[in-house]
């Protein structure tokens, strides 16, 4: 008998309708930011943008027909956006943006890729050195994070087991639960089902809830959106000159 050859079951390439998705928590993150400090669910739902701008560039480096032009276009994005990333979220010149980032992430990528004089092995490794040196936003954490989805690009379970063991290391930036549902949770008089409470709520770390972007990278959505590509490059650098802009008028005003 012949053997019937099995489907393939990828990850979403939906790029249109991820980019669209990580772009809006991502001003939702920052909006919270900027303005809503206190306002903890705010962080909550911009823990979703990063991993989906990281899969997004996984994307258009398979997609791509010229990778050297894609590099490009991050690199002027980086420098238009830096201007904007320290007014508007109160950062030092030698704090890079996510750009710098994902830009970094991309060039081990294509390292990878190209294989050329064993690029394969030094050009993640150089882009991890180079990000771990700078002071940049989600540093080596982010660009090794893009290196293993590209790693398991073509496996749903192998995108899922990374994303949720990478999350559960990644569980930085103080705890998600507010301290009123901990206490509550943690007061019952069974002393060992309080612990048992407390280890299961120190898993959710704010960082950790990156893990919320995961279903949309499973899930095959085929939306048929599309989004012009100018839009989505200037939309970074946009959303932070916007945000500077109001932060600005309502200082002004004597409102913030």
């Amino acid at each position: 008998m012949t053997a019937v050859p099995q489907k393939v079951s990828l990850p979403n390439r939906d790029q249109s309708l991820i980019k669209l998705v990580a772009v809006l928590t991502m001003v939702v993150d920052h909006t919270g930011v900027i303005f809503f400090p206190g306002v903890l669910w705010l962080r909550v739902i911009g823990r979703i943008a990063f991993p989906l701008f990281c899969w997004g560039i996984v994307i258009g480096a398979e997609r791509t027909r010229d990778w050297r032009r894609y590099a490009l276009r991050l690199l002027a994005l980086a420098a238009i956006s830096q201007p904007f990333y320290m007014l508007a979220l109160n950062h030092s010149v030698w704090e890079l943006s996510v750009m710098a980032t994902l830009l970094l992430g991309l060039l081990a990528i294509q390292g990878m890729r190209l294989k050329w004089h064993y690029s394969q092995v030094w050009a993640p490794l150089l882009a991890l050195v180079v990000s771990a040196s700078l002071r940049m936003d989600y540093g080596w954490r982010g660009v090794l994070l893009i290196i293993l989805m590209h790693l398991a690009k073509d496996s749903r379970g192998g995108l899922a087991a990374l994303m949720t063991a990478f999350c559960l290391y990644w569980g930085g930036g103080g705890s998600a639960v507010p301290r009123w549902l901990s206490g509550f949770l943690t007061s019952t008089p069974i002393p060992a089902l309080n612990r048992g409470v407390g280890e299961l709520l120190s898993l959710f770390k704010l960082q950790s809830l990156a893990i919320m972007g995961l279903p949309l990278m499973l899930v095959s959505t085929n939306s048929g959106l599309r989004i012009p590509k100018w839009l989505g490059y200037l939309a970074y650098p946009g959303h932070l000159a916007l945000l500077w802009l109001l932060k600005t008028l309502l200082v002004y005003l004597n409102l913030l």
